[in-house]
């Protein structure tokens, strides 16, 4: 597809990011009628004209690529994580006094590198709404849930954040986020589990509005739907047959090689979810309130991200040289990447427009190449993982769980912050840790 050179093709991408962002408060019954439509919208926005100039031969490829090589993982395994995650469900009913919420809080954020964000905040969820609904104060504890649990726990593996499974996608090996973004992450969950701690604390010893009547009774924790967990095995396996196996055999499909260890991995994430779906036990489900809804607007919500970033993309790929040339220029310094302007500038557009695209632009403006960002400058690919992962948290544009989280939480009862009251929480409670998380590691 050929490189375009006004940054008008970038106005599809942004007009999608924005809808997401403003009808839902504006309009929220067209927007939930209608959301399919607004995503196809601004993605013929895109596709026509660019089939108009390059041909639409040149669009098909380019949309095939990545369908199959980065849309199609990447929902697979959000999809099967909810299926399998959804399947698991912890019964018993611990009274949610600041202990008990910080220790599932604190299981659920390591959970969620091994297990996804997504499935580590499904499986923690509901635990903590049986917990805590006696509390008056509580919504607390579901901004805490998106914040630790549903990004900055999932940094450390390409199965628990999706920014990070992009990168492993394009290249980026499975073990490196484990070994370079350790310490950062240990910094931000920890003082985040701190802070909660303190504020939940705070909130508990104010019981006046607290009803005795819903207090919780102390009931042994156990486990339903317990064939899930050899299915979380799989996805597991899965993600990391494509980083061990490498196959010679493919399928071309209009001159695209598709892996076989790719096909292999997409089976293998489908057939776990549909799995889950026939072992589970259909009252174990009911229970959970399990339902398709949030995952079916996550997935068309990003089929519509990916395609209408396709041009943006191919401005940075571009280079210096290209349209993005006044970009390169700020996040450059004689041909060298700047980590704090890296880290600064991939967390601010991650905080609302989504970490996933957000970290594919970056990584793009670093080289793209994993090879050379992994060793020749591996602390400036730190910063855009870091930066993704964690500044992904800042809104609920900014990860695909979040929103996904949001919308259950509701279902639940819990009356959630509204889109800008939910950022006013990260700055007062977020904020303070990732600018020590600039400071110590990225300056």
């Amino acid at each position: 597809m050929t490189v375009h050179s006004s940054w008008l093709w970038a106005v599809p991408f942004l007009g999608l990011l924005l809808t997401f962002a403003c009808a839902p408060l504006l309009a929220p019954p067209l927007w939930h009628r209608h959301y399919p439509w607004w995503t196809a919208l601004w993605s013929l926005a895109f596709l026509l004209p660019a089939a108009g100039i390059d041909g639409p031969g040149a669009v098909l490829d380019a949309v095939l690529a990545t369908a199959l090589l980065q849309y199609l993982p990447f929902v697979l395994l959000l999809g099967a994580l909810f299926a399998v995650a959804g399947g698991l469900r912890i019964t018993g009913t611990p009274r949610g006094g600041p202990l008990v919420n910080t220790a599932l809080l604190a299981l659920g954020a390591l959970l969620a590198s091994f297990i996804g964000s997504t499935g580590a905040a499904l499986l923690t969820i509901r635990p903590l709404v049986r917990a805590n609904r006696h509390r008056r104060y509580r919504r607390h504890v579901f901004v805490f849930l998106i914040l630790l649990i549903a990004n900055v726990g999932g940094a450390l593996t390409p199965l628990g954040n999706p920014p990070i499974f992009l990168g492993f996608l394009s290249g980026v090996p499975f073990f490196w986020p484990l070994t370079h973004l350790w310490a950062p992450t240990a910094l931000v969950g920890g003082g985040l589990l701190a802070s909660f701690y303190a504020l939940d604390r705070h909130l508990f010893r104010r019981r006046g509005g607290d009803n005795p009547a819903l207090l919780p009774e102390i009931e042994k924790l156990g486990l339903e739907g317990g064939v899930n967990l050899a299915l979380l095995a799989l996805v597991i396996a899965a993600v990391m047959l494509r980083a061990f196996w490498h196959p010679a055999a493919a399928l071309s499909l209009r001159g695209l090689r598709w892996d076989a260890e790719a096909i292999t991995a997409d089976a293998l994430l489908l057939g776990a979810a549909l799995l889950s779906l026939a072992l589970t036990a259909r009252q174990t489900r009911q229970r959970n309130d399990f339902a398709w809804a949030p995952m079916t607007e996550v997935a068309i919500l990003f089929a519509g991200i990916f395609i209408t970033l396709l041009p943006v993309t191919a401005m940075i790929a571009a280079g210096p040289a290209g349209p993005a040339a006044a970009l390169f220029e700020r996040l450059l310094s004689d041909g060298a990447p700047v980590d704090y302007r890296f880290y600064w500038a991939t967390g601010l557009l991650s905080a609302f427009l989504d970490n996933a695209p957000t970290y594919l632009v970056f990584f793009g403006f670093a080289g793209g190449d994993a090879a050379h960002l992994t060793h020749a400058v591996p602390r400036t690919l730190a910063a855009i993982s870091a930066a993704a992962a964690f500044f992904g948290a800042f809104s609920y544009l900014g990860n695909a769980p979040n929103l996904l989280i949001k919308r259950l939480a509701e279902q639940q009862g819990i009356a959630m912050p509204q889109f800008f009251g939910y950022i006013g929480w990260a700055i007062l409670w977020l904020l303070p840790w990732l600018l020590l998380v600039q400071a110590i590691f990225f300056a």
